[in-house]
């Protein structure tokens, strides 16, 4: 089951980079913010129950940052 979990949340940062590759969406756009933040922070969840700490590091980093350009997005609409 967290395997699932965990390439559901890949697939969300995954989209994001793909649909911004290919000029669909752009970092400031809300939807391309929203799908690395709730991506990023499944993974980190599963970070912490598998005890990755290095993981953890970096899509805690990951998070954070998007929850920042979240409310970026979100100011500018």
């Amino acid at each position: 089951m967290i395997q699932a979990i965990s390439i559901f949340g890949s697939l969300l940062i995954l989209s994001a980079y793909i649909a911004n590759q290919f000029k669909r969406l752009g970092p400031s756009d809300l939807l391309y913010n929203l799908l690395n933040l709730v991506g990023s922070a499944i993974l980190a969840t599963i970070a912490v129950i598998e005890q990755q700490w290095g993981f953890l590091l970096l899509e805690g980093v990951w998070a954070l940052i998007s929850v920042w350009t979240t409310l970026k997005a979100l100011q500018g609409k």
